[in-house]
């Protein structure tokens, strides 16, 4: 990241905008980049690509011709920007409506669209709209980004780029290359699909994410433009949902609870196997019921059909291919985390929330501010010593940004016009606007009737939908999963004691153990990814914090007893589905590609970048004996280095498996 250049771009922003008529090119070439040696051609290349840089950021460059000339003449055209430029309008919000805005920005876990989230959170906070917000103690909806796919695509719809990826498609089983037009991205069914146009067929195509098998390659050197009135939530509505077939499975015997809950008994023809049992097993899509009957290893052969015990067979190939071959070096940096790539636009965007941000919020801690916008503590004081240094053209005192942060608080007493946020991106209002239109399925929260939520849903959709302007129009193209509730009698009951403070009784199925268990426990948060929901509590059979998912509570009431500790809104947000202990076993996975995003989803204390486009990764386990199923899951996106005896389980595992099929 050069400082210098970001340190330019913003001097050449803050001359433009406190000009009235306009400065000159030689005058800026002068005053703001100090330019003496580069010959006219080159400075003009550079002055060409920072203004194009500044546009980029939204602000319209006036351009001023003298009278009687026509055309931009270089010795004679001056340029300045407008000071309402670009600038956020006014968006005053009531506090269930901040409520509600902040849920929806919290929605997006981990994902482009969540950074674009917070990073319009904290406009509205700058513009000092968006108060502090007291949120519902214990409940929390989150969406899950599907992939490195997922990001890929979000940025191709921004810049609209087409994409290119490999794709296996549904009604051959056969991959190829597909090249789209993306226009839209959304969930439905439990599954994340893509809407655009197949440039191949030349007509609109749906294509499931979980089926694209290669990385998504942008087209940056063509463009186009997304359908007038698109919509992506109509759209999707238009999809059908795969029909039901039957699977025809072999399961060992006291095997595979929760499967034999969905299952029906098959009589036999032939000898009977007393090992085994023949279920009957309903099924729409056979990659992703492929995915949880790889995982059960040597428990279950697929009898038919044929497609479903190919691609059973095919992952289990994959994954032994992937144990098999050769291992990478366990080698992780000195720096913890993964390595994030830093740009001066990234950090003259930063800046652009940073200032606002600190003239409304001013005296905060420098480690709060550094947390605010998800940066080290090095990094914000090298942004603010560059802002210090920045300033308008002639240099004095009070043409300098004054910001003051010796008392490990920072103050700032001259902002130079730059008080007030820019607009949203299309990315921003894109995560606002589809997070509000998902809330809409969510029981009310945070002490709101259901008629107060859904007018504050409404009226705060109409202010943001009226800030972003253009840029919301892009939001259209997103349609993030239902987010109610399917087990609706259990959530109230979870809902009702987090609020009451009483424990609750609780019978649970763990596939992982392939077993059922009856605990009490002090339910803490109740929250989601996508479409299934859990809950965190202290369980006192394992005196320890556990996650419960509510599609495997099979009973659930209060015990009339009181919790140890209350939830508090403070702990309302979960920020693990796992949560850590001493007792932990640390794994080194080597990740594909296409599993990278595992990483993350497993919460990876330490990464390393691979040259394959992999990653390697150091993830806590609280249970081990289920990473064979996790490893024949998925495929040949992960595989286990260390330790040893964990590497050689899962390879017997896969083996096992291929071995009921002749392989």
């Amino acid at each position: 990241m050069s400082a210098s250049r970001t340190e330019r771009l913003l001097n050449l922003l803050l001359a433009l905008l406190n000009t009235k008529y306009g400065l000159s090119r030689a005058a800026l070439r002068e005053k703001v980049y100090h330019d003496d040696d580069s010959n006219d051609t080159a400075f003009g290349r550079m002055f060409e690509r920072d203004k194009t840089e500044l546009r980029s950021f939204g602000f319209e460059i006036e351009t001023i011709a003298e009278a009687g000339l026509a055309g931009e003449d270089p010795a004679t055209t001056r340029y300045r920007i407008g000071r309402e430029s670009n600038r956020l309008p006014d968006v005053h919000l009531t506090p269930a409506e901040g409520t509600v805005l902040v849920l929806a920005a919290m929605l997006w876990e981990r994902s482009a669209l969540g950074g674009a989230a917070a990073s319009a959170l904290r406009k509205l906070q700058a513009s000092g709209d968006l108060g502090e917000v007291e949120l519902p103690a214990g409940v929390q909806p989150r969406i899950k980004p599907a992939g490195p796919s997922f990001e890929a695509i979000v940025n191709a719809l921004n810049a609209r780029h087409p994409v290119s990826f490999g794709y296996r498609a549904a009604s051959t089983g056969q991959e190829e290359r597909r090249r789209v037009e993306p226009w839209g991205l959304g969930s439905r069914f439990g599954q994340w699909y893509l809407v655009g146009f197949d440039t191949a067929r030349g007509a609109k195509r749906f294509f499931r994410l979980s089926r694209m098998t290669s990385a998504v390659q942008l087209e940056t050197k063509d463009s186009y433009e997304l359908p007038a009135g698109f919509d992506a939530r109509k759209e999707l509505d238009s999809l059908a949902e795969l029909p039901l077939q039957e699977a025809i499975l072999e399961v060992q015997e006291g095997r595979l609870l929760g499967l034999r809950k969905r299952s029906t008994p098959v009589p036999e023809d032939g000898p009977a196997d007393n090992e085994r049992d023949v279920l009957s097993v309903p099924f729409r899509d056979s990659e992703l019921f492929a995915e949880e009957l790889a995982s059960y290893g040597p428990h279950v052969k697929v009898v038919g059909p044929e497609e479903l015990r190919t691609a059973v067979v095919r992952r289990l190939e994959t994954a032994e291919a992937a144990i098999t071959g050769p291992a990478v070096p366990v080698e992780f940096p000195a720096a913890s985390g993964r390595a994030r790539k830093r740009t001066s636009e990234d950090q003259l965007s930063r800046m652009l929330q940073l200032v606002p941000f600190l003239v409304h919020n001013q005296g905060l801690p420098i480690q709060e501010v550094a947390d605010r916008f998800g940066i080290s503590r090095k990094e914000l004081i090298a942004d603010l010593r560059i802002l210090i240094c920045s300033g308008l053209p002639e240099g004095y005192p009070d043409d300098l940004f004054d910001i003051d942060w010796e008392d490990e608080h920072v103050y700032i007493h001259e902002h130079l016009e730059l008080n007030r946020p820019v607009r949203f991106s299309e990315e921003e209002a894109s995560a606002l606007l589809t997070g509000l239109a998902t809330l809409g399925s969510l029981p009310a929260q945070a002490g709101l009737s259901g008629d107060e939520q859904a007018s504050a849903l409404e009226s705060v959709t109409v202010k943001l939908a009226g800030a972003a302007g253009e840029a919301g129009r892009v939001a259209a193209s997103f349609a993030a999963p239902p987010v109610e509730p399917a087990e609706a009698g259990f959530f109230e009951t979870v809902t009702a004691a987090i609020r009451d403070g009483r424990q609750l009784a609780l019978r649970y199925f763990s596939p992982q153990r392939d077993a059922v268990s009856e605990r009490d426990v002090d339910p803490l948060r109740l929250y989601s990814q996508d479409n299934i929901w859990y809950f965190e509590a202290y369980c006192h059979s394992k005196a320890a914090v556990r996650n419960f998912r509510l599609d495997r509570v099979e009973e659930l009431a209060p015990n009339g007893k009181p919790v140890s500790t209350p939830a508090s809104a403070e702990t309302s947000v979960p920020v693990k589905l796992y949560t850590p202990s001493d007792d932990d076993v640390v794994v080194v996975l080597q990740l594909s590609g296409q599993g990278a995003h595992l990483a993350d989803d497993y919460y990876a204390e330490r990464t390393a970048e691979l040259p394959d486009g992999g990653l390697l990764a150091e993830v806590r386990f609280g249970s081990v004996d289920w990473l064979p199923m996790f490893i024949a899951q998925h495929g040949g996106a992960a595989r286990i280095l260390e330790p040893a005896g964990l590497a050689d389980a899962s390879a017997k595992w896969v083996v096992a498996a291929l071995a009921q099929y002749g392989r």
